[in-house]
């Protein structure tokens, strides 16, 4: 305690001398401060002399405003360090975003402040020169990236009479500002996104959506220019954009809209509550269950349902809430006949496997279109709690193979798991010497691979035959030897 008040002391009287400095020299330190402790991200350099540059509601970005960084240092009286290695400025102490956080008087306008700042670097003259496709040379805009992908958070939190015409301006012209794709480009993914590569087609109230911002949706509704069903490029409506961000009043305000479809499907067939459900959004799946005309078991493209990217995703407790439904199949397999316990098990969500199997009318046991059952995708990703669970069932096969033969341990030792192998070897049911059909067995597989630790599990075996060779004639030490690992092949010449 005495050193936390001795820490606040010295503190306050830093920020004493960083006020009794020349004005312009105080509010660039305090300015300083306010965007370490309150930025959505630690701020790069570059970033933070810009943002420091802005003058708010300017059209034009002036490069001489850029404060320099030994200046910073400076101005800041000792609280603020830069990290070099980072590249990015911040506080000396983690104590002092603490003492600082709590003394709001502080900063009394700071998330309206850094959202006008952000707006006012995005409406410059500079940035709407920027072509919006493709992502442009971001080097003389350095803050822009943070501008495109934080303005809206900022805006959540206190949204002014300023920032609010600033973002009508922005948003406006939105579909072909540079902004856009910088926004994609931090929460896309970069290979399965069509927003990234082709026109976008996201308008001001898909990002006012996404961002959840009632007061701008509502402003942008109000003008009647919105089509609030309207897909961008890949068909991702309003009210899907904001029920994968868990934006509750966003989509509180859109499903008020009678004109709205609440289960409209975008490119890829998922619908908004598939968006809902596989973020982990349970509050809006709620919101949308509530609706009697939203399908809660409608399957997308892929013929993943609401269910399936929740349990695929690990969100228990959207899991939780369609098992309550008695129009939601849970056992529905996808187009590859992957169940939603198939796809818990082999990414090891162990609260969803558990769901999944209470319910009587989940197949534990159920391969799919390769004949890989949920145990074997378990086993092969090394889930041993997981494993654990199939294995202490009376209807799951230990042993039963996929469509080529592998069976669970032999996935197990081809991927050098060594905690499932134990578990399997341990099972008298599971026979260590199975070949797949290509003749290779469990030992063969580690031995390609070079799994030592495993090998020599396998090899502690009595009834394991170490010489059992595959359909070209080839031994486990053939593999090992050839694949040039020399610890597995003394274990196996042993």
């Amino acid at each position: 305690m005495r050193s936390g008040l001795g820490l606040g002391g010295a503190y306050e009287a830093t920020l004493e001398r960083i006020g009794a400095q020349e004005e312009e020299k105080a509010e660039l330190a305090m300015a300083t401060l306010m965007w370490i402790c309150h930025s959505e991200r630690p701020l790069g350099v570059d970033e933070l002399c810009h943002a420091l540059g802005v003058e708010i509601g300017s059209t034009h970005f002036n490069n001489d405003n850029v404060p320099a960084t030994e200046t910073l240092l400076a101005c800041g009286q000792g609280l603020v360090t830069l990290d070099k290695e980072a590249s990015t400025f911040r506080l000396i102490h983690h104590t002092l975003r603490e003492y600082l956080c709590t003394r709001r008087s502080l900063f009394p306008r700071a998330q309206s402040l850094m959202t006008e700042t952000c707006l006012t670097y995005l409406n410059s003259d500079h940035a709407k020169a920027l072509p919006a496709k493709p992502q442009p040379d971001l080097s003389s805009m350095p803050f822009l990236k943070y501008c495109s992908r934080y303005w809206g958070t900022h805006a959540r939190w206190k949204l002014s009479d300023h920032a609010r015409s600033l973002a009508m301006e922005l948003l406006a012209q939105y579909e072909n500002h540079v902004a856009v794709n910088s926004l994609f480009g931090q929460i896309l993914d970069p290979y399965g996104s069509p927003e990234l590569h082709s026109p976008s087609l996201f308008t001001g109230l898909h990002c006012a959506s996404f961002f959840g911002i009632v007061d701008i949706m509502n402003d942008l509704l109000r003008s009647g220019d919105c089509d609030i069903n309207r897909g961008d490029s890949a068909g991702i409506a309003p009210l899907a954009w904001a029920a994968r961000g868990g934006q509750e009043q966003a989509v509180e305000l859109l499903l008020g809209l009678e004109a709205v479809d609440p289960d409209k499907l975008d490119n890829d067939g998922n619908t908004p509550l598939w968006w809902a459900a596989a973020n982990g959004h349970g509050s809006v799946a709620k919101q949308l269950l509530d609706r009697g005309d939203v399908n809660p078991d409608r399957p997308n493209n892929l013929g993943h349902t609401p269910l399936f990217g929740a349990a695929a995703e690990g969100h228990e407790s959207v899991v939780k809430i369609l098992l309550d439904r008695k129009d939601v199949n849970p056992d529905k397999p996808d187009n590859e006949g992957v169940t939603p316990l198939s796809w818990a098990a082999y990414s090891g969500h162990e609260p969803v496997v558990k769901q999944l199997l209470d319910r009587k009318d989940v197949n534990p046991d159920k391969p799919d279109n390769k004949g890989h059952t949920p145990l074997l995708g378990a086993a092969a990703e090394g889930h041993e709690s997981v494993v654990k669970i199939l294995l202490d069932r009376k209807d799951v096969n230990p042993d039963k193979p996929d469509n080529e033969g592998g069976t669970p341990l032999s996935w197990a030792a081809h991927n050098g798991r060594e905690s499932v192998v134990k578990q399997l070897l341990d099972r008298k049911d599971v026979n260590p010497n199975k070949p797949d059909d290509q003749g290779n067995t469990p030992l063969s597989w580690a031995a390609v691979r070079g799994h030592e630790s495993v090998v020599k599990q396998l090899l502690d075996r009595e009834d394991v035959n170490p010489t059992l060779p595959d359909e070209n004639s080839h031994i486990p030490l053939w593999h090992a030897s050839r694949n040039g690992h020399e610890a597995v092949v003394n274990l196996l010449q042993a």
